[in-house]
């Protein structure tokens, strides 16, 4: 029922169903600028952080809770207990039945779910907006007091191998995304995906997984976030009255800070899956995290190379040449610094070596020539397009908030980050692609079908 965010999904998809892109349409004065949201932050006196947005324009509020804990909190030997978590969650608490939360939400009208990755692991819900007093509630009743047993604990393990088994091992290139990880990174817990190997989930305890709901489900580990028809006076004094008994934690929050030492040669991985039709090629190059000051001309840098079928990658191996069948090229911007990918899925009849030379062809162009300023206005329109769609409704400007507040340290980064990016210069795309796009920062995995 609950939903992982996950790379792999991406791939999957870009497999299947290509890539798919909104180009917004070139301003002749300049580009339109989203709203600027309008947040309020308060901080609880057990460390809860509540950020508010009004926003009155419909009788709907969307809530968010985000813990800071994913995947890259666990120690090794425990992978996959932030997601098994998020299951349980769902389970049951003091005064709310085995999923009863989901229950009560939808009698109203709204809708609920969850998602873990990397970083964070996030509980959200649409709703009324009349019915804000019981969902904050609902929340602070499963964040002080979940039922953590036996029984929820071993049948939610169950989901979660089966949800591994349907997503990874079974799916076409699957296993591509923890193959890639567990090689590029060696000793930064990105090291393994939020998913956990099933040798893990097997050797779980109940007492291994109750001891990392106390250590972070905490309030002051976590940041709620409410968007909508509401009074912030009204919603601050609710959040108080159902939050502030909840104890914080007696020391810091354990972070496993492991920072990757520098890569200095390129690791190439060679693999064969079952349920791979077609060759496939990936290189992923270090890059920094998300927020930082080169992640805007990287993430330009990814619009040109492969948002959409005009871009470099598509142009070249798919429509021109017809060695690929499907190409991309992404940063997978975390908390952490984390990989820059480029993919190609190659033709029948054309081999990994044909898409290698094609990929870095087109990496050594960035690095080499200015992206003309045609090329890069369609980019930067790109990205004003997904700013001004993604804040259509208040669970986008929700979640939004969420990611600049838990993992940009700062929630006022949402009225930023677009300015960021419209004042990227071809140098700076140049200067970036430069600096990251090397062989020595690269790992490259050779995906080939299994022999018949």
């Amino acid at each position: 029922m609950k939903t992982t965010r996950n790379m792999i999904l991406l791939l999957a998809c870009i497999v299947f169903s290509g890539v798919v892109g909104t180009a917004a349409r070139a301003q002749e004065k300049g580009t339109a600028l989203p709203p600027k949201l309008d947040i309020h932050t308060e901080t609880l006196g057990n460390g809860l952080r509540v950020i508010l947005l009004e926003d009155h324009a419909v009788p709907v509020v969307n809530l968010q809770v985000w813990y800071h804990v994913g995947s890259k909190d666990e120690e090794a030997g425990h992978t996959g207990f932030a997601h098994l978590f998020e299951h349980l969650m769902f389970k049951g608490s003091a005064h709310v039945g085995s999923e009863e939360h989901s229950r009560i939400i939808e009698a109203a009208g709204g809708f609920d779910n969850a998602y873990t990755n990397d970083d964070t692991t996030v509980f959200w819900e649409t709703f009324p907006s009349n019915y804000l007093d019981r969902v904050l509630w609902l929340e602070a009743d499963r964040m002080g007091s979940l039922n953590v047993d036996e029984a929820n604990f071993k049948s939610e393990r169950e989901v979660v191998k089966e949800e591994r088994r349907v997503n990874f091992e079974n799916r076409p290139y699957g296993l591509v995304v923890e193959d890639l990880y567990a090689a590029a990174f060696t000793v930064h817990p990105y090291h393994h995906t939020t998913i956990g190997s099933m040798e893990d989930l097997n050797k779980a305890t109940i007492e291994d997984v109750r001891n990392f709901f106390k250590t972070f489900y905490k309030p002051n580990n976590a940041t709620l976030v409410i968007a909508g028809d509401f009074r912030s006076d009204e919603a601050v004094r609710w959040a108080k009255k159902y939050f502030e008994g909840i104890p914080a934690s007696t020391g810091p929050i354990p972070r496993r800070n492991t920072p990757e030492p520098p890569q200095e040669q390129e690791r190439v991985v060679e693999k064969s899956y079952s349920n791979t039709p077609l060759p496939a090629i990936v290189e992923a190059y270090k890059m920094p995290a998300e927020y930082t000051p080169d992640s805007y001309p990287l993430g330009l840098a990814s619009n040109i190379l492969s948002q959409g079928e005009s871009s470099r990658l598509y142009r070249t191996l798919v429509y021109q040449e017809r060695i690929a069948l499907q190409t991309i090229g992404f940063g997978n911007f975390t908390e952490d610094p984390n990989l820059f990918w480029v993919v190609a899925v190659m033709n029948q009849g054309h081999t990994n070596a044909e898409g290698q030379k094609a990929l870095d062809a087109a990496l050594e162009e960035i690095k080499t020539k200015p992206v003309d300023t045609k090329e890069l206005e369609k980019a930067k329109n790109q990205i004003a397009s997904q700013f001004i769609l993604g804040r259509q409704t208040v669970q986008e400007k929700a979640t939004a908030i969420g990611n600049a507040a838990v993992l940009g340290k700062d929630p006022n980064l949402v009225n930023d980050d677009l300015e960021r990016y419209l004042k990227v210069t071809p140098a700076e795309i140049e200067q970036v692609a430069r600096e990251y796009f090397v062989k020595q920062h690269a790992t490259v995995l050779l995906v080939t079908p299994a022999a018949k």
